[in-house]
């Protein structure tokens, strides 16, 4: 096809979108308001999955030692847990540092409670925290520290704490919320698919006449093809960008009130860690909605 073939198609898709009237502003409004559906879905998915990550990333290992436990006992325990592969940071907190903590914890009123304690009866034992790469291996990590008992007759470790229970809850729960939102927006994504389709292919029957008498002098189907298919990019793409920025106006706006609120306990995640993601996504789904959809609605046309 020559460059001047290539560019008259161009100018007649272009033309098609604005000669059709009210079938193209049908189909560029199916688009923004599946493509609205959807983007909404996927920034709340976005959404979720990092407030997810960031309790996740809160779980961690408490390793009591027993107060019997001398110094040197005491390292070589931390470098077992340490050579781990599934550790990620092992932070040891002294029984001195333990009793400040607790006492600071427990506010002015409970400061009282533990005025008596000195460092020879600090009741708090030296503590590990260790932090995990992965978050979902805490009950294994756990067993495998409690297990060190078994390698030290003098069996240091009082108790391991991870949060049993809560902690298969969450990991649960986050689970669930990851698949359901994918599901979702798979399901809307075929969804917005199928009904910009049947709009386009609406728009392709009512000129269904101009593709036959094409068709009766001679013109190719490639040369047919190309008009509509320039055409729905073109629907496409003004569906996907009107969206992407009413999107991002709206998303933007939210972001704000969000971070004013010192009552929220949580944030959104920033605009600029979503908008390239997002942005191309619904791009790129808008045009190759849009391509779809003329180039399944005209085949069937083209056997005339």
């Amino acid at each position: 096809m020559s460059f001047s073939t290539l560019l008259r198609q161009f100018r007649e898709g272009a033309k098609s979108v604005f000669r059709n009237g009210w079938m193209s502003v049908a189909s560029i409004t199916s688009i923004i308001v599946s493509l609205l559906v959807l983007g909404v879905f996927i920034m709340l998915v976005i959404n979720i999955n990092s407030f997810a990550d960031d309790a996740d990333s809160q779980v961690q290992i408490s390793v009591y030692l027993e107060s019997k436990v001398d110094d040197a006992l005491r390292d070589k325990v931390m470098a077992e847990i340490q050579t781990m592969p599934e550790v990620s940071e092992v932070t040891l907190i002294p029984k001195n540092e333990g009793l400040k903590e607790f006492k600071d914890k427990l506010g002015v009123e409970g400061k009282d409670l533990l005025e008596g304690y000195t460092e020879e009866t600090n009741p708090i034992p030296d503590t590990f925290k260790i932090k995990l790469i992965e978050p979902t291996t805490a009950p294994f990590v756990a067993s495998k520290i409690s297990a060190l008992n078994d390698t030290h007759p003098d069996k240091p470790i009082y108790k391991v704490n991870y949060g049993k229970g809560t902690i298969e809850k969450l990991f649960k729960v986050t689970r669930t919320v990851r698949n359901i939102g994918l599901i979702f927006v798979a399901g809307l994504a075929l969804m917005a698919m199928f009904l910009i389709s049947n709009t386009i292919r609406v728009t392709i029957l009512a000129r269904r006449r101009e593709i036959g008498i094409m068709k009766l002098v001679g013109a190719t189907n490639a040369f047919i093809r190309w008009p509509f298919f320039i055409e729905g990019a073109l629907i496409g793409l003004i569906g996907s960008v009107v969206t992407v920025a009413v999107l991002f106006f709206g998303y933007q706006e939210l972001e704000q009130v969000v971070a004013a609120d010192m009552t929220l306990a949580f944030q959104l995640v920033p605009m600029k860690q979503v908008a390239l993601k997002v942005g191309g996504l619904l791009l790129g789904l808008g045009l190759l909605i849009g391509i779809w959809g003329s180039t399944m609605s005209i085949r069937k046309f083209l056997k005339v």
